[in-house]
């Protein structure tokens, strides 16, 4: 999988994944309303309309991007017709060539951990035969229960071709309260960023990143440079620019000297950007996805400043 997203990357000449996390708010209101007036009011409707926003922004970004990130809690949240919204949104995706991060940042015991990795990049059994459910070409997981709740993902990597982004020092403004508590010499996140570096170890690429990556939030520039230094061979996905209020600027620290080794991410920046003050006046409600690619480009080349 790693090697099939820095291909992405270095053919698209862009390190941005665009988080699909739609919000009923978000949503254009014709498309609300056509929605609605199939369905109703109901959750099928609302899953309806988030399907076909995230249609209509991918089909103007998928060849400017390599990758998309849904969030599945904006799905998950409206029960079996969200999550249908959910697995249909990742299906419509790979149809156009991108790869898919699951953001699920799910942690358990090995026997749980174990099934979440058979239906997120793994197949289920159902007697004889296996079925692939979600099929999300990489997955976000919290590792504070240690590596026993890793490891069913990681042989799922090996036998798959799927990867992982582990949480380590991630963009949310109270997120220090247990990642920079001081253990010994170091900072924790430090500790689990050479964890997470361990455990990637034995999966490593032909381009020299593992499939095991990490979560690395652009807030916190200083902490992003550190872990570089201490994560050589692990790709980070770096969360918080633009509506978190990370800069260009401060993501620098993430990438290698080759001007790789991370994707950034942006959500509301990008798929909420027709209701932004710099695109509203140059794009209708119904031209939303154009404001979208505007918005992709424009990030692009504010990375490509500091890269």
């Amino acid at each position: 999988m790693i090697d099939r997203l820095i291909e992405k990357i270095e053919y698209t000449k862009n390190p941005t994944v665009v988080g699909l996390d739609p919000r009923l708010e978000l949503i254009p209101n014709f498309i609300k309303e056509e929605a609605f007036e199939t369905y109703g009011k109901t959750l099928k409707g609302v899953a309806k309309a988030f399907y076909e926003f995230n249609k209509a922004i991918i089909d103007e970004v998928y060849d400017l991007v390599p990758a998309v990130k849904p969030q599945i809690a904006m799905y998950e949240q409206y029960g079996e017709e969200g999550i249908k919204a959910y697995i249909d949104t990742i299906s419509y995706a790979k149809q156009k060539g991108l790869i898919v991060i699951g953001d699920i940042k799910r942690s358990d015991i090995t026997s749980t951990a174990k099934a979440y990795a058979n239906g997120h990049i793994g197949k289920v059994k159902v007697e004889d035969k296996e079925y692939e459910v979600y099929r999300e070409d990489s997955i976000t997981l919290n590792p504070y229960l240690g590596y026993d709740s890793i490891e069913p993902y990681i042989n799922y990597c090996k036998e798959n071709d799927k990867g992982l982004f582990i949480l380590v020092k991630t963009s949310n403004p109270n997120s220090g309260e247990i990642q920079d508590l001081q253990v010994g010499e170091e900072k924790l996140y430090e500790k689990v960023g050479k964890l997470v570096s361990k455990w990637g170890e034995e999966i490593i690429g032909k381009k020299g990143y593992s499939h095991i990556g990490a979560v690395v939030g652009a807030t916190y520039p200083e902490q992003g440079k550190r872990l570089r230094e201490l994560m050589p061979h692990t790709f980070f996905l770096v969360p918080g620019y633009g509506a978190q209020g990370a800069k260009a600027e401060d993501l620098k620290g993430c990438f290698d000297k080759n001007g790789l080794g991370a994707i950034v991410n942006s959500s509301r920046g990008i798929i909420g950007a027709y209701k932004s003050d710099k695109y509203k006046s140059k794009y209708s409600e119904r031209e939303f996805a154009k404001a979208s690619r505007e918005a992709v480009i424009d990030m692009k080349r504010d990375l490509e400043e500091v890269l």
